[in-house]
């Protein structure tokens, strides 16, 4: 099984610069097509209420009603585009959307000017606390100076999986960093702390193209840091289509990726299958 664990829909395409088709190029339907073409049976929604679609968790989960089980929804709670990003009433917010939807994981995106000491103050700790008590994920957004506090959070709630977008956003975009490489290599003592193989063209620096082979050493790094078990794969479609056909975005692991042929098959479904089976959708108080 082949299980994308990081992919966008959107009813209209939220990124400079514009699209002809911009009420199409995030379309479920166009998701479902590449997962088609490509074996991919299931995935993982991220959702992001940006650009035009404040509302996007809801249009996430009336899509994957309709796709027979085949989407798994990630609302997007205490965002930084959220109106009421760090406003107090975290905790209260997940136990509101708990009660209005079905999930079994969701995600948080840092503002890159934040240290991440939020994620273990009083309200970060409640608000995932409340999270770890409901058997959820926490796929986060988090760069190489914020993972520190991720790392203590996982101390803090070791029945907590802690997913981390875009290779930690180790690559040219953070380069320069101070002991960036270091912060993600010490996280990894952490066993709830894994780390998606997705978003190469993000963390690449402008002269990057596919293959990557600039930044083939953050794989490889991570591989040995975390083992093959705690890597996942993810497309990032359709903000990938920037950088690499949704075909090529498998083949970074499948082809390219860290590890024998037993390890790259983990990586492209069966780690983040153990990490779903582990879980229930959950709702309500």
């Amino acid at each position: 099984m082949i299980i994308d664990s990081h992919c966008h829909v959107w009813a209209r395409w939220p990124y400079d610069p514009p699209v002809p088709d911009p009420e199409h190029r995030a379309a479920p339907g166009g998701l479902l097509w590449h997962m088609d073409r490509n074996g991919v049976d299931r995935a993982i929604v991220i959702c992001a209420g940006i650009g035009d679609n404040p509302q996007n968790a809801d249009f996430a989960f009336a899509a994957a009603e309709r796709s027979d089980g085949r989407l798994e929804v990630f609302p997007d709670l205490e965002c930084r585009w959220s109106p009421d990003f760090r406003a107090p009433g975290a905790r209260q917010r997940l136990q509101s959307a708990l009660g209005r939807w079905k999930f079994r994981g969701f995600t948080s995106y840092l503002d890159e000017a934040e240290n991440g000491a939020w994620l273990v103050g009083d309200e970060g700790l409640a608000f995932f606390g409340l999270a770890a008590r409901h058997n959820l994920i926490a796929s986060l957004s988090v760069l190489p100076h914020q993972v520190p506090r991720v790392a203590e959070l996982a101390r803090r709630l070791p029945d907590l999986p802690i997913l981390l977008h875009h290779l930690a956003f180790l690559g040219p975009r953070t380069s320069a960093t101070r002991d960036g490489a270091a912060h993600v290599v010490l996280a990894a003592a952490c066993p709830n702390i894994h780390v998606k193989l997705s978003g190469f063209g993000n963390v690449a620096g402008p002269d990057d193209a596919y293959p990557y082979p600039r930044l083939g050493w953050i794989p490889q790094m991570l591989h040995s840091a975390f083992g093959s078990d705690r890597l996942i794969w993810g497309s990032d479609h359709p903000v990938s289509g920037r950088h690499m056909t949704y075909r090529q975005s498998l083949d970074m692991v499948a082809v390219h990726g860290p590890g024998d042929s037993a390890a790259r098959d983990a990586m492209l479904g069966a780690n983040i299958a153990r990490i779903l089976g582990g879980t229930a959708a959950r709702a309500g108080p």
